[in-house]
């Protein structure tokens, strides 16, 4: 049973809430929130809760998110349809406090569902619901509350935190001390107070789970360089005994497996044909006319769409893999087009990365393929690059790597003799690359490595300047918030 929400379509103190069935959770709409008679119950709590649910980072207009996590890396990029132009800013780091378009939209996102969680932290204490369910639902709401931060933390550096739904319009952005401590105590205390996967019967698919918020604090640590730290709790993640790689690379995305699978530690649940709720990404995929890959993985059918929005791999990424990688295997190189006639991609950065095979259900661009927040390969590999920054190369470290390359179907063994700490470091920059392409922490990983400036200078991007590390705060909160400043350089 997947977790089910829309974006609110109304004003600010509108929700679309949501109530259990048997297969999907039943929509109830709400003109008015009343925290008189909301808070009142589980499912008036849940209500609340589910509408912070709603993850426009990964569904609906997740192939925008795509683009600034993504498409400034090096390793795919966007042309043409209606994000066409937002791309080629991305692509070339001309970026600033105006445009992209919907920089306001996905900052409103953010903030809207640390509002929804803010209601119901402020409101769960007069709730007459028992001890224990009144902790694991603050505990969920602290978690995506401290996960929408840290969205906004990686893209902008330190933002308002506002933790209440009360108090001035005007806030300052809180310190990189401020919004580290902040992180490392919301996850850490949502971890003590979810349950684990598979712990409470009826638990939507989709919710926060101990290993989710364990995960992102792992997530955090890494990308904060808290080599110990991330180090150890990966270890816990993987000490819960319960999450393990699925066998076969190529059929981990495709729907028939996805809440089955015991990779995906948090996912985003997609719905096809259900508008802002599915995985909008698939459909730029699809280069002109096509009618299917060569070796019959991807298969286009009349109730899919061909965007306009056409997504690209680099050569120079797609020339990276070992030509046995199973995951060089599900980008497509060449297809099939609608004449019968077989069209080359290569050697033209056009190569596409159908990592998903198309739901057949799909209903036009809206495909029902969950799209993973955190996979278990993540845990292995944040441990392996811990335990290198913190002792150089290891039999451990190369263990947890070799674990992920053998799923690959690269089997032989690597060599601890052949490295140092530096080669080591760039091997696992690659492995992920290799591992995580279109799931958005391209960026976070190259900005980690030091290299997202440099490797963008190398691919001629004249823009590319320190500073753009950070994205620039949108120009709509800068003219609402007098205490809220502009990063510097923008």
């Amino acid at each position: 049973m997947k977790l089910r929400s829309y974006i609110p379509a109304l004003l600010v103190g509108t929700l679309l809430l949501f109530s259990s069935c048997v297969k999907l959770l039943k929509e109830d709409v709400y003109s008015q929130l009343d925290p008189e008679t909301s808070f009142k119950s589980v499912n008036g709590i849940e209500k609340v809760l589910f509408s912070a649910y709603n993850l426009p980072e990964f569904l609906g207009e997740g192939s925008y998110s795509l683009m600034l996590e993504e498409c400034t890396s090096d390793q795919l990029f966007v042309t043409g349809g209606e994000f066409g132009l937002d791309a080629t800013i991305m692509k070339n780091f001309s970026f600033d406090a105006f445009i992209p378009s919907k920089f306001p939209f996905m900052w409103a996102g953010d903030y809207g569902r640390i509002r929804d969680c803010n209601l119901v932290l402020e409101n769960i204490d007069q709730s007459p619901v028992d001890l224990t369910t009144k902790a694991r639902l603050i505990a969920e709401a602290r978690f995506i509350r401290a996960y929408s931060y840290y969205i906004l933390y990686e893209r902008y550096g330190g933002v308002p935190l506002r933790l209440s739904t009360k108090g001035d319009l005007a806030l300052a952005r809180a310190t990189e001390l401020e919004m580290q401590s902040f992180f490392e105590k919301e996850f850490s205390d949502a971890a003590k107070g979810l349950p684990n996967r598979g712990q409470i019967s009826g638990y939507q698919y989709g919710r926060a789970t101990k290993g989710a918020a364990l995960g992102y604090l792992c997530r955090f640590y890494l990308n904060t360089k808290q080599w110990q730290k991330c180090a150890d709790i990966a270890q816990q993640v993987m000490d819960l005994g319960i999450y393990q790689l699925w066998p076969d690379i190529t059929t981990l995305f495709t729907v028939v497996n996805e809440m089955s699978n015991k990779e995906y530690i948090w996912a985003a649940p997609a719905f096809a044909g259900i508008y802002d709720r599915g995985n909008e990404l698939l459909g730029g995929l699809f280069p002109p006319a096509f009618s299917r890959s060569v070796d019959g993985r991807v298969v286009f059918t009349s109730n899919m769409l061909r965007k306009a929005l056409q997504l690209r791999v680099y050569d120079s990424f797609y020339n990276s893999f070992n030509p046995n990688d199973a995951r060089k295997k599900m980008i497509i190189s060449q297809y099939i087009n609608s004449a019968g006639a077989t069209v080359s991609l290569l050697n033209q950065d056009n190569t596409r990365a159908f990592k998903y095979v198309p739901d057949p259900n799909s209903l036009g661009n809206s495909a029902g393929n969950d799209i993973p927040i955190i996979r278990y390969a993540d845990i292995l590999l944040s441990r392996a690059e811990a335990l290198n920054e913190l002792s150089g190369p290891t039999k451990e470290a190369l263990d947890l790597i070799q674990i992920v390359r053998n799923r690959a179907g690269l089997t032989t063994p690597l060599v601890l003799a052949s490295y140092t700490k530096g080669t080591l470091r760039d091997h696992i920059l690659n492995e992920r690359g290799w591992e995580f392409y279109l799931e958005k922490l391209r960026r976070q990983d190259l900005i980690r490595h030091g290299k997202f400036i440099s490797s963008a200078q190398g691919r001629g991007v004249a823009n590319a300047v320190e500073y753009r590390k950070l994205f620039p705060i949108p120009q709509t909160e800068i003219n609402a918030n007098s205490l809220c400043v502009q990063n510097p350089g923008y």
